[in-house]
């Protein structure tokens, strides 16, 4: 058994870029950063921010094409693919992506960020094989007006984590 399963929330470094290949399939190529902040030996905050290219297909490249902006924050979840090809000087080069099924954009209503899920029904297999994207289910909960009596205290604010102090020891070299 093996599982090939890539899950990212990130931001749009830049507009997707949507094609159609000569089958008239739809194709769009972004790329999303990730960071990740943490505390150095010294305990100075760092963060590393790590860019990964994304590669959508059919409808879902179409959607993505239409709502995704540069800074947009996205959930994305698909698999990793590998391909080879060769540049003009006929070296070899590499490139590693994600082939994405689903997509959701982030962010609070009324903001660029809002919009909805969605997802395809597995991942791309090949330019012939059909495929049917549909819009996530969602159950967003509407703003309740809070009727409560003056006697009663204001709910409690959700607590605040703070990173661990570094600990030499936690380093495990593998």
């Amino acid at each position: 058994m093996s599982v090939n399963k890539v899950i990212l929330v990130g931001n749009l470094g830049k507009d997707p870029e949507l094609r159609y290949t000569p089958s008239g399939a739809a194709v769009a190529n972004f790329s999303i950063a990730t960071t990740e902040n943490y505390k150095d030996r010294d305990g100075n905050r760092q963060s590393k921010t790590e860019w990964h290219n994304i590669v959508v297909w059919r409808q879902l490249a179409e959607i993505c094409g239409k709502y995704l902006h540069k800074g947009k924050q996205v959930y994305i979840e698909g698999k990793l693919q590998t391909r080879k090809w060769q540049d003009r000087d006929g070296n070899d080069k590499y490139t590693t992506e994600i082939i994405a099924d689903q997509m959701q954009m982030l962010g609070r209503a009324g903001d660029d960020n809002s919009g909805g899920g969605y997802q395809g029904g597995g991942g791309y297999q090949g330019d012939n094989e059909q495929q049917n994207y549909a819009p996530a289910q969602q159950s967003r909960p509407q703003a309740q007006p809070q009727n409560r009596p003056s006697n009663q205290p204001a709910a409690r604010p959700a607590p605040v984590y703070e990173e661990p102090a570094f600990n030499p020891d936690d380093e495990i070299p593998f």
